[in-house]
């Protein structure tokens, strides 16, 4: 066979792999949604990567804008990194918004790793601040397990605000049980973070927290998508920014934009993977917060939240809204 079908390049298959390039099989030919090259720069081996970038007809072959070392780079495999810079990679290439192979690593752990940049790619002062924060916000917002949670993450408004513009109706704990009907045998420890998991259990889409954080607030639901659906958005994104976040469990972490009202951008995916028709800002954000979906919604808008508890609980407020059709196209008053 001198196709790629078939063959393990998720780690192993070093065999295989040496079997195929016998045979004839290029490298760059197709493999999934990329190429075979491209595959084995994020998840083989650097021997691996080795021996298929020797055979390539093109080391620096492009797909979807961004070339096998690129994916390299911004994967963090570094170790192949170096292989295929070793083989006649480009790691200057200019491709995805400006973010050439070596500028992406000037921005991550190894900035040296292609040698000395040549004039005129280095980091702006804006971008090496991101870099900077990115280690710190990314060390606190670190979440085990956030399946099927759901948050916005709005700039340059408070709690109050939010909650006003959501219409919503605040609730203390004991509203809450008397709302649900629920009995409480035992009076909770105090201080304790966890005794408000049992509204888990009711499974309400039309309840959500609201968390005061700096830099703004976040909506955040742990057992539900409210927080970034659609009218949530943009009533929230009025004369600022915001980005939702689901982390749906049968599909993945879904993003989504709202600017001044209105849905800029929809079905992303944050802390994954970067397109070739993202901004630079969002190349850099891609790289910084890499498999980090809910720092990267924090820091897409400028959030500095001192912990993570915004998003696992317990919120600043539970708010009920009011009940109405969530997914509209418009914005209804």
């Amino acid at each position: 066979m001198t196709g790629w079908d078939g063959v393990r390049l998720w780690g192993g298959g070093e065999d295989e792999v040496r079997a195929r390039l016998a045979a004839g099989a290029d490298p760059c030919m197709p493999f999934g949604t990329d190429t075979a090259l491209h595959v084995a720069a994020e998840h083989s081996s650097p021997a691996v990567v080795a021996a298929m970038a020797a055979a390539a007809s093109d080391v620096d072959v492009l797909s979807d804008g961004r070339s096998p070392l690129w994916l390299a780079v911004h994967s963090r495999r570094y170790d192949n990194a170096r292989v295929l810079a070793a083989a006649g990679a480009d790691p200057w290439q200019s491709m995805m918004a400006g973010w050439s192979p070596g500028r992406l690593s000037l921005a991550g752990a190894e900035p040296d790793l292609f040698g000395a940049a040549p004039a005129g790619v280095e980091l702006s002062p804006a971008e090496r601040e991101a870099v900077a924060l990115a280690g710190e916000l990314g060390e606190r917002l670190q979440v085990d397990y956030y399946d099927g949670t759901g948050l916005l993450c709005v700039a340059g408004i408070d709690a109050a605000e939010a909650i006003r513009r959501l219409a919503g109706i605040p609730m203390t704990e004991d509203e809450l049980l008397a709302h649900y009907e629920v009995d409480v045998e035992e009076e909770p420890e105090p201080g304790d973070e966890d005794d408000w998991r049992w509204l888990s259990e009711m499974n309400d889409l039309l309840l959500v927290g609201v968390s005061d954080v700096p830099g703004g607030c976040v909506i955040s639901q742990p057992w539900g998508y409210q927080p970034q659906t659609p009218l949530v958005g943009r009533l929230l994104s009025a004369g600022t920014v915001a980005y939702g976040l689901y982390a749906n469990p049968k599909s993945g972490n879904q993003g989504s934009i709202y600017r001044d009202g209105e849905t800029t951008g929809w079905d992303l995916h944050p802390g994954g993977a970067a397109w070739d028709t993202d901004t630079s800002e969002m190349m850099l954000l891609s790289y910084l917060y890499w498999l980090q979906p809910p720092a990267y919604a924090c820091a897409f808008v400028g959030l500095r939240p001192v912990d993570a508890r915004c998003i696992t609980g317990p919120a600043d407020q539970w708010v009920l809204l009011p009940d109405r059709d969530y997914w509209a196209r418009e914005t209804v008053s």
